[in-house]
C-alpha cells in the first residue's frame, strides 16, 4: 500500500509541535544531543513548518523569501540568551507518491537555497530571535512503514539519516510514558 496523504499531514502536523519534534529527535540520538537544554525545551526547540528563508543576495539589492523545500525546520536555541546557535535540522517527510529522486531532490534544493547568506522567517514568539543562517545544517528523513524498500536503501547509499514513522502518535506515546511513570510514582509512595 503506498505512503498516504493522511500519513504526511499527520506527520508534519505532529511535528510542528516541539515536543513532538524533540521525540523524533530522540530517534536519531546525535542530533538529539544538539538540543542546548532539555528541561527548557520550550525555550531550547523552534519549530517551523514549510519554513520560509529571507536570501540576501549579492546580486539583487532586495532580499527575496523563498519557501524551502523541506517540511519542518528545527532550530536550536540558547534558553539563556534567547539567541540560535549554529545547528539547524531540516526535515524531509516522505510524501504520497514521491521517488527517491524527488525526496533527495529537495534535500539538494535546500542545499543550494541555503549556500547564500540567508535568515529565517521565524514564527511570532520567536520574532525576537536573531535568526541569520547556520554554521551547518543536518537533514532527517521520515519514511513510513509503508515507503518503497528503494528509497530506505537509496537513503541509506547516500548515508543520509532517516527514522521509519510508526503509525501512533509519538506524542501520544510520551504522554502514556508519563502517566506510567506517575501511576507508578503514587503506587509507591509511602
Amino acid at each position: 500500500m503506498p505512503v498516504q496523504k493522511s500519513h504526511y499531514e499527520a506527520s508534519l502536523s505532529e511535528y510542528s509541535n516541539h515536543q513532538a519534534a524533540i521525540a523524533l529527535l530522540k530517534q536519531h540520538r546525535p542530533y538529539l544531543e544538539m538540543i542546548p537544554s532539555l528541561r527548557r525545551p520550550d525555550e531550547s526547540v523552534i519549530t517551523i513548518p514549510l519554513p520560509i528563508v529571507r536570501l540576501r543576495n549579492t546580486v539583487s539589492a532586495a532580499p527575496q523569501a523563498t519557501c524551502l523545500p523541506c517540511d519542518m525546520a528545527i532550530l536550536m536555541c540558547d534558553p539563556e540568551w534567547k539567541i540560535k546557535t549554529g545547528a539547524e535540522i531540516l526535515i524531509f517527510i516522505h510524501r504520497p507518491h514521491e521517488d527517491f529522486s524527488d525526496l533527495l531532490g529537495r534535500w539538494r534544493q535546500t542545499q543550494v537555497c541555503l549556500d547564500q547568506d540567508y535568515e529565517w522567517l521565524m514564527p511570532p514568539r520567536h520574532s525576537h530571535v536573531l535568526s541569520e543562517g547556520a554554521n551547518t545544517i543536518y537533514p532527517l528523513f521520515v519514511v513510513f512503514n509503508e515507503t518503497l524498500e528503494r528509497i530506505q536503501r537509496g537513503l541509506i547509499g547516500a548515508e543520509l539519516p532517516f527514522v521509519i514513522q510508526a503509525p501512533y502518535s509519538l506524542l501520544e506515546e510520551e504522554r502514556n510514558e508519563e502517566r506510567l511513570e506517575i501511576s507508578t510514582a503514587i503506587w509507591f509512595v509511602p
